[in-house]
Parts: structure tokens; C-alpha cells; sequence
């Protein structure tokens, strides 16, 4: 009789703890709507530890509370980073609560704060970047990954920044995930004008462009195809691991890759990089060639070739590469553009020769030779310049390139011409 006793009790007691537990629910969602979002999170602190042997119907809306106290606080800007986050757990742990029990009265309301929480985080990284901080933006894109795993375009980005942000570990990381994920961003993007505004729209698929630009609605319909990033994913991994010291891990990553990958030529790319970082030129040599004797006629992998022989100051071989992508495709604006940018590094160590003359009549006479090499070199880049600026007149910093340039070789009327289109 006595357990029996107990076990009343025992009943009693929880009924009692759980009405109480609603009554601190109702309390907080009143205190939300009240403006008092930080009386909110104290209340339900207070019943956390309660909330695990709840009800679902109790848990989804204490979770929702939350959520929701948390939003208004980041949307005040109060503590908006952590509050953000916060938000985001407690909207995800009620989807999660609602999913299971199959008792939707919440999710909702949450999946729309946690779109309008990721545009934040997304806005907030991109802010953040432009202010140089970029390990705050990185966080931010993957907190903002971690709510719709879907979009891999974040987390792709989020490695990126942590790069830009030098923190390499978390960079690897988040690296090392997207090649778990076989992420290659490859993608086809379809634009068109609105003639409304003069903006570009964004499609998702040509389909739905063709038919407003049949409509009159749009015009100047284009495509952009983006490249696979899995060759630069695997570039990083491998650099990565070169600069923590690892190079047998950075050759393995890219061996791997390639396995995984064999008709990827971005990935020769990658693997060649490498030994040009390890000073391995045989190598480094044997595997360009592997990658044009795949891809003879492809621009973007000839291109590729160019920067890589850039980047090793092979600035012959890089020539003929731009020459040969111009060749191929007297369109492919980066060639004319990267091959101008090449040229144009010539200038420093001929004004450092230049600097360090004296006057007498020696160094005038040399200060002559130098001053004709740096305008022929100028001379050298005009014809690509000229060229970018004509295929793509809206690029100002090429335009005040070659202003820059017809101003150092005082061709007056040429600068005269091309500022009056600027």
C-alpha cells in the first residue's frame, strides 16, 4: 500500500511540474510579444531542464518560444551574431521535434524565420568580407550551410573565406567535407534584361527565361556556364597541406582526386601546381603536356596553363598559351586581359633600374635605353588592352589601364578618344 502511495505521488508531482512548465511557456511567448525578448530567455533557461521530459506539443512550442526570442533580439541588434545562432538551433531542434511526432503546428512559421536567418547570415558574410573580416564572414556562411545543407554553394564559399581569413585548419576542413560530398559547383546560369528596370534577372532554368523574353517582358538573353570548382578544391586541400608541411598528404589528396575524377583535367592542373610548388619542373612539364595531349583545343584548360606558367614566371611559355586560347576563341576576354596584366609586371624592374641611376654621363645614356624598353613594353600591351576594352566596355579598371598607358606614351588623342567613352 505504501509504494502504492509513492507511485500516486510520483504522478502528482510530474502532472504539477508540467503544468507549471506551460505556464513558464505562455509566460515567455507573452513577454516576446511584449517586447521583452531578454525576460523571455530567462524564463525558459529557467524551465530547460524540464523541457527534455516533455511533451512533444510542449517541447515544439517551447522550442518555438525560443526561436523566436532569440530572432527579435539579433533583429534588434543585440548580440545579432549569437542571437542569430541561437535562433537557428531552437528553429531547427522544433523541426525537427515536429518531424518526429508527425504534429506540424509550429514548423512553418520556423522554416520562414530560418530563410529569413540564413539571408542575414549571408548579408552579414558579405558585409563582413568587405570589411576584411573575413573569418566572421566564413562563420556566418557556414552557419548558414549548417541550416539547409542543400545549398553546398555556402559551404563551398565558407572555405573559401576562411582561406581568404588564413585559418587553414577550418578552411581543410570544410574542404574536406565538400570532397566527401563530391561538391563540384558545376552549373549552367541563365540571364536576361527586365525592360521594366534595366536589371538582370536570374532564371533557374532557360525555360523559364525563354518564355518572358517571348512575353516582351525581358531581352538580351544570355547564359553563363560555371566551371567545376572540384579542381580548385582539391588545389587547396593539396596547398594546404604543403603549407602545414605535409606534402605527402597534398600528393595523395590530388592522387586520390584524380582516381576519383579521371576525366577532370582541372585536376592535372592541380596536380601540376603542386609539383611546380615542390620545384619538381619534370614532373610539373610531364603533366601539362598530359593535359593538353586530353584537351588540345579546350580554352579554359589552355588558359589554365597560361596562369599556372605565370605563376612560375615561365612568362614565354605563358605567352604562347594566352596566344593560343586568343587564337582559339578571339573572345576569351581574360586571355587579352592576363596577358596585358603579364607584361605590365615588366614595368617595376626597370623602374627600380631606372631609381637607382645617378647623372652622370653614363647613367643618362643607360636612363635612355630603359626609358625606350619601358615605353616599348607599354607599346606591347596596347593592342590587348584595346581589345578587353572593346569587348567589354563596361570594365573600367581595363579602360583606366590603357588611359594609364596612352598617358605614359602622351598618345593625346587616343586618351582623348577613349575617356570621351568612358
Amino acid at each position: 500500500m505504501k509504494n502504492r502511495y509513492v507511485i500516486i505521488a510520483s504522478a502528482l508531482f510530474l502532472s504539477v511540474a508540467s503544468f507549471a512548465q506551460k505556464n513558464e511557456i505562455k509566460a515567455a511567448e507573452k513577454a516576446v510579444k511584449g517586447g521583452k525578448s531578454d525576460e523571455a530567455i530567462t524564463i525558459l533557461t529557467g524551465v530547460e531542464h524540464q523541457v527534455v521530459n516533455a511533451p512533444d506539443a510542449d517541447k515544439a512550442q517551447y522550442y518555438f518560444v525560443k526561436g523566436n526570442a532569440y530572432f527579435d533580439l539579433a533583429n534588434k541588434n543585440v548580440e545579432a551574431d549569437k542571437n542569430l545562432s541561437e535562433a537557428a538551433k531552437a528553429y531547427k531542434e522544433l523541426l525537427e521535434i515536429e518531424k518526429a511526432s508527425g504534429k506540424v503546428k509550429y514548423s512553418t512559421q520556423a522554416a520562414a524565420s530560418i530563410t529569413d536567418i540564413k539571408g542575414k547570415l549571408i548579408n552579414g558574410a558579405i558585409a563582413d568580407t568587405k570589411a576584411d573580416k573575413n573569418a566572421e564572414g566564413a562563420k556566418k556562411l557556414y552557419d548558414a550551410y549548417l541550416l539547409e545543407k542543400k545549398d553546398t554553394i555556402n559551404l563551398y564559399y565558407a572555405a573559401s573565406t576562411y582561406v581568404s581569413a588564413k585559418d587553414y585548419d577550418n578552411a581543410l576542413k570544410l574542404y574536406e567535407e565538400l570532397k566527401s560530398l563530391n561538391y563540384s559547383g558545376k552549373a549552367n546560369y541563365f540571364y536576361a534584361v527586365n525592360k521594366v528596370n534595366g536589371q538582370e534577372d536570374f532564371f533557374n532554368t532557360a525555360a523559364d527565361r525563354d518564355r518572358l523574353v517571348k512575353m516582351g517582358t525581358h531581352e538580351k538573353p544570355r547564359n553563363e556556364a560555371v566551371p567545376s570548382k572540384r579542381g580548385e578544391i582539391y588545389k587547396n586541400i593539396a596547398l594546404i597541406y604543403v603549407q602545414q608541411g605535409k606534402m605527402d598528404a597534398a600528393k595523395k589528396a590530388v592522387s586520390d582526386a584524380r582516381k576519383a575524377n579521371p576525366d577532370d583535367t582541372s585536376l592535372i592542373l592541380t596536380e601540376a601546381n603542386l609539383y611546380l610548388e615542390a620545384k619538381d619542373m619534370d614532373t610539373y612539364k610531364k603533366l601539362i603536356a598530359e593535359a593538353l595531349q586530353k584537351n588540345p583545343n579546350d580554352v579554359d584548360l589552355i588558359f589554365n596553363l597560361g596562369v599556372v606558367s605565370a605563376s612560375a614566371k615561365n612568362f614565354t611559355e605563358a605567352e604562347k598559351f594566352y596566344n593560343r586560347v586568343i587564337e582559339l576563341d578571339p573572345k576569351y576576354i581574360n586571355a587579352y586581359i592576363n596577358m596585358a596584366a603579364m607584361k605590365l609586371d615588366g614595368e617595376k624592374p626597370i623602374i627600380d633600374d631606372m631609381n637607382k641611376l645617378g647623372t652622370s654621363a653614363e647613367d643618362m645614356k643607360r636612363y635612355n635605353v630603359l626609358k625606350k624598353k619601358r615605353e616599348d613594353l607599354f607599346r606591347s600591351t596596347i593592342p590587348y588592352l584595346a581589345k578587353a576594352v572593346e569587348l567589354a566596355p563596361e570594365n573600367v579598371d581595363v579602360a583606366k589601364t590603357l588611359l594609364n598607358v596612352y598617358s605614359a606614351l602622351e598618345m593625346t588623342a587616343e586618351y582623348k578618344a577613349l575617356k570621351a567613352k568612358m
